[in-house]
């Protein structure tokens, strides 16, 4: 799979990815949210799992539409990494894996320079396997405070490209934060097909 194009196309696929609490939902469909929090450092994950069936498959193009459980039709153009693509077949059911997470620390009077720098990787089934393919991305941004409200919780950042307004809710954590120090925020974001058995609806 291309891998931005990919994990936009497998975003419309899953619908509205609006971080939910954990729960169990039609189709296959499972999602679930974490919080964790430490004294200048806050971590949200969420992760997602559907089972989609395929309509249509071009093995000769290296293409596959995909229809998600609340009807959403998806064609996704796969690369070299998914390999096997000649096995699947229309009507087969493939589980899609969907992860992302944001890490936000603080640096207390960080001297590094604004930056966002992003990187990627892509992994494939094994050459005779079950069809399948993984890409995930990373992006690093540091990013200067350079304002600070208590009333309303904003923290203001200035990245390398623009600025922002950052709400913080816990009142402790917003105490840490001083104008001249910095954030790094990394984010993640994953997604894996894999066509595998999946049991029938009663």
């Amino acid at each position: 799979m291309t891998q931005r194009l990919s994990i936009l196309a497998v975003s419309a696929l899953l619908g509205a990815l609006a971080l939910p609490a954990v729960a169990q939902k039609t189709g296959g469909d499972t999602s679930g949210a974490t919080m964790e929090s430490s004294p200048g450092k806050a971590t949200l994950r969420h992760e997602r799992t559907i089972v989609a069936t395929v309509e249509e498959v071009d093995a000769a193009k290296g293409s596959v539409t995909l229809k998600g459980p609340k009807g959403n039709v998806v064609p996704l153009t796969v690369g070299p990494e998914v390999r096997n693509l000649a096995q699947v077949k229309v009507g087969d059911q493939v589980r899609v894996r969907y992860a992302e997470a944001l890490s936000l620390t603080l640096k207390k009077e960080g001297k590094e320079l604004r930056s966002a720098k992003g990187a990627s990787e892509t992994t494939r089934a094994p050459a005779g396997g079950k069809p399948g393919g993984a890409v995930g991305e990373q992006v690093t941004v540091v990013a200067d405070v350079i304002a600070v409200d208590a009333k309303t919780h904003q923290v203001t950042l200035k990245g390398p490209n623009r600025t922002v307004d950052l709400y913080v809710e816990d009142p402790e954590q917003l105490k840490l934060i001083k104008v001249g120090d910095q954030i790094e925020a990394v984010y993640t974001q994953a997604v894996a097909v894999t066509v595998e058995p999946v049991a029938a609806k009663k």
